[in-house]
């Protein structure tokens, strides 16, 4: 079981930039491939970044290549997505995601979220 705690959400101004964390508990962070997914109002939650358990490969949607970067501490148990340029359309719940595969089985968690408001 991995429990996993998202901070750093608040209101920016476009143009701006946030720095969200998602600590996890457990011993195995290590193990988890880690993501963020997002969720506008009235939308489906949407993939955002993923980073895999080292750290040493990352993939983003196109919507947010250039300007976001998702990095992680696995000493600290925490993943981080840094995002810059803030635009309106980023406003959205961001999910902080856990995932590995064993044998046959999928592990996936998430987080509560926190919010993303950018004004314009």
């Amino acid at each position: 079981q991995v429990q996993l705690v998202e901070s750093g959400g608040g209101l920016v101004q476009a143009g701006g930039s946030l720095r969200l964390s998602c600590a996890a508990s457990g011993r195995t962070f290590s193990s988890y491939a880690m993501g963020w997914f997002r969720q506008a109002p009235g939308k489906e939650r949407e993939f955002v970044a993923i980073i895999n358990r080292s750290g040493g490969d990352t993939y983003y949607a196109d919507s947010v290549k250039g300007r976001f970067t998702i990095s992680r501490d696995n000493a600290k148990n925490t993943v981080y997505l840094q995002m810059n340029s803030l635009k309106p359309e980023d406003t959205a719940v961001y999910y902080c995601n856990a995932k590995k595969v064993v044998t046959t089985i999928q592990l996936d968690y998430w987080g509560q979220g926190t919010q993303v408001t950018v004004s314009s």
